[in-house]
């Protein structure tokens, strides 16, 4: 086992997964793209899918990541072998409010810094997708608009990878005839745009120019969908992903081999590692791990009724990750003690409960924090066992690594595999997918559309996208699309402002509770506290 204190050369972590120098593209000594190709030499579904979900978080989050990661090293050391799928981390929260995405402690992805800041240029290669599509459009409507393309009509931000509430929406082409035509338009954070969901769901190159193809970036004034093919320009977009699409190997801190590929945000996309990586992993390893974003409402409920239908990659087993402090917050009161962790406790049942509707058993990682009182983590296993029915260990992966995870590996291997299932079929109208999750999963008394979303609903119901998944972008500190609702309600309302088409990606997002697709920065972001040692080391970056 190498020594969790040395990161190894990335061959060396190749060559624990027999993966051939050749299908190698190192990036420095530490990370390297594998050559699509390899997943046509393997076995098509070799090891089992465990997928990482959680209770409703706090702002600071509750160590979902760090969990999938110990989870991982806790695997390796039992003797599996197992690979880690994770999403690459967005500059958004790194430099805004939770920082790095790369674990912590002893359950990290090593090294962490570059990881966080820049990697192998994925997400640099997915804005200038996203950019230079929205360029190609204003200069179609610029030299004549053949297409007769309604400017009106035009739904494709640009992106960029930083949280930045001024951008959300804005004005392009001022400045007289020479700088194009003035339109409203807007910014999304890179994790949120549509070509890092199309990069996350395509599963070959091949795959990637029929969704560049289909990309639906307006309406004609008839009303017809106008596409990226109509433009002319898949292949040159195709060239700025043909890289990136390939997944990314890295490592953890006992050297437990990583794929960390694509970044969707789960609140506001389908939340998990990118299709390519997990299916790849699954014909290296006996067991893959996978994060999804957020909270079971949102990674857990998309990757089943998003990813899983478009990729047929199925789970076999969840894995629930709660902490004590998540559990007293969802109370709303101020204090951690037992009678706030009973009060919240809630939100787990209702969180386990709907994970199982799915069709997979649930473990349960109570994930330790160094302030944790010993009788409230007793308390909360207890409760899972008894109340809930469903295996539970404590989890010290952060303070121990993969020896703290032990038990909870055992009690996932020990698992028997289930049947995952969507929730809804493709054949329900668009309207009711979103009612179905709403009230079987949020638990809410119905659903209002306004006009402008029932209005695109209808148009897209019409016009044959009615049998795309749905993809709800709401909060991810409630079960509802009110943050301000904690534990396990019931009674609200979701209400359904607007409605977008990404034919591309092959969702459609519907947003609720006025949810931005642009963060904004807090009055103190983690942007104050990073920056470059003597030696161009990176400090400051919490994780």
């Amino acid at each position: 086992m190498p020594s969790p204190l040395l990161i190894r050369p990335i061959q060396e972590i190749a060559a624990r997964l027999d993966i051939p120098a050749a299908a190698l593209h190192q990036y420095g000594p530490y990370f390297a793209k594998v050559n699509l190709d390899l997943t046509e030499q393997l076995p098509a579904h070799r090891g089992r899918l465990i997928l990482v979900t959680a209770v409703s978080p706090t702002t600071h989050g509750e160590g979902k990541t760090v969990t999938s990661i110990g989870l991982a090293q806790a695997l390796d050391k039992i003797g599996k072998r197992v690979v880690a799928t994770i999403r690459q981390p967005s500059l958004g929260p790194v430099f805004g409010q939770k920082g790095g995405a790369t674990g912590g402690g002893k359950s990290q992805l090593v090294p962490h810094d570059r990881i966080n800041f820049h990697f192998t240029g994925d997400f640099h290669a997915v804005a200038a997708a996203q950019n230079t599509l929205a360029a190609l459009i204003d200069s179609h409507l610029y030299h004549g608009n053949a297409l007769g393309i309604d400017p009106l009509s035009i739904d494709w931000p640009r992106a960029v990878d930083v949280n930045d509430r001024s951008l959300r929406d804005v004005v392009t082409g001022l400045g007289g005839r020479l700088n194009g035509s003035p339109r409203q338009s807007g910014f999304v954070i890179t994790a949120a745009c549509e070509m890092m969901a199309i990069l996350g769901l395509a599963d070959s190159l091949a795959d990637l120019r029929r969704r560049i193809d289909r990309i639906v970036i307006g309406l004609t004034h008839g009303g017809a969908p106008v596409r990226a093919s109509d433009l002319g320009v898949t292949g040159g977009i195709l060239a700025l992903l043909a890289d990136a699409i390939h997944p990314n190997l890295a490592q953890t801190t006992e050297g437990t081999p990583a794929f960390i590929h694509s970044g969707p945000f789960a609140n506001i996309a389908h939340g998990t590692a990118s299709a390519t990586s997990i299916r790849m992993a699954l014909g290296l390893a006996d067991y893959v791990v996978n994060e999804t974003g957020f909270a079971a409402d949102l990674g857990a409920e998309k990757f089943f009724d998003i990813v899983m239908p478009a990729t047929g990659l199925r789970p076999d087993v969840a894995v629930m990750v709660a902490s004590v402090r998540a559990l007293a917050s969802q109370s709303g009161q101020p204090q951690v003690d037992l009678a706030a962790l009973e009060a919240g406790a809630a939100n787990l049942e209702r969180h386990v409960e709907n994970t199982r509707n799915f069709g997979v058993p649930v473990v349960v990682a109570v994930n330790r924090f160094p302030a944790d009182d010993a009788t409230h983590l007793d308390w909360l296993v207890r409760y899972c066992e008894n109340k809930l029915g469903v295996p539970a260990a404590i989890s010290d992966v952060y303070g121990q690594g993969g020896e703290g995870g032990r038990d909870l590996a055992e009690k996932v291997v020990a698992s028997a595999p289930g049947r995952a299932q969507p929730l809804y079929a493709a054949e329900m109208p668009l309207a009711d997918k979103i009612r179905t999750v709403a009230t079987r999963v949020y638990r809410a008394a119905g659903v209002v559309f306004e006009p402008r979303a029932e209005s695109k609903l209808r148009k897209l119901q019409e016009t044959g996208f009615g049998t795309l998944p749905v993809c709800i972008a709401k909060t991810q500190y409630s079960l509802s699309d009110n943050p301000k609702l904690l534990g396990a309600p019931t009674g609200f309302t979701v209400k359904i402002s607007d409605v977008f088409l990404r034919a591309g990606a092959g969702f459609v997002t519907a947003v609720s509770g006025g949810i931005p697709l642009m963060p904004g920065l807090g009055r103190e972001p983690a942007a104050t506290l990073i920056d470059v040692d003597a030696k161009g080391g990176i400090t400051g970056l919490s994780v």
